[in-house]
């Protein structure tokens, strides 16, 4: 199986668990206010969302996660869904996989296509509780349920109608004989 192919299945497995309320509401927050400043991530931080984000979910013959917008809707998490210290543990760690990216202990791996894989793979072979770990683990995870739970992704590459047909509240209903339903 492909890598692309089991993350498809994955991810849809996961929208359809994980999409309810939050991420439904920061993609429709996002779609009203198309644009916006970002709050929680610098533009440094936004940038390198953006380049581990890609490594993740490159443009192939389906989007990759910025062409789906997932830079924006993870600033929208991090600032409305996490607490201060969650923030704050959050955005050292993006400090510190930047540290490792641009000298670190490694001399540095930068974040360019090939680049970015080798600082994901070296993030995943880390420990989990360093800070780099810990932040690394945090976005891939926001990075995968915000593709897989946006529109775009939804109806273009997972096919996903999850409401088909329409809601009718006042359709007839036929009782059966005797005047009660069965249930």
């Amino acid at each position: 199986m492909e890598r692309r192919d089991l993350l498809r299945a994955l991810g849809a497995a996961a929208a359809l668990t994980l999409l309810p309320r939050d991420a439904e509401a920061a993609w429709a927050r996002l779609a009203r206010a198309p644009g916006a400043p970002l709050r929680a991530l610098n533009a440094s931080q936004a940038a390198q969302v953006a380049a581990l984000a890609d490594v993740v979910l490159p443009r192939t013959d389906t989007p990759s996660a910025t062409d789906v917008g997932v830079v924006a809707w993870v600033d929208l998490i991090v600032a409305d869904y996490y607490k201060d210290a969650e923030r704050t543990q959050f955005t050292e760690g993006l400090a510190a996989i930047d540290a490792l990216a641009q000298g670190g202990t490694t001399g540095g791996i930068g974040y360019g296509p090939e680049a970015a894989a080798s600082l994901i793979d070296a993030l995943e072979r880390g420990d989990r509780r360093a800070a780099a770990g810990s932040a690394w683990w945090r976005l891939k995870g926001l990075v995968l349920h915000g593709y897989f739970t946006s529109e775009k992704v939804q109806k273009e590459v997972l096919k996903m109608n999850i409401m088909p047909g329409k809601f009718d509240g006042d359709a007839p209903m036929r009782v059966p004989a005797g005047g009660h339903s069965r249930g």
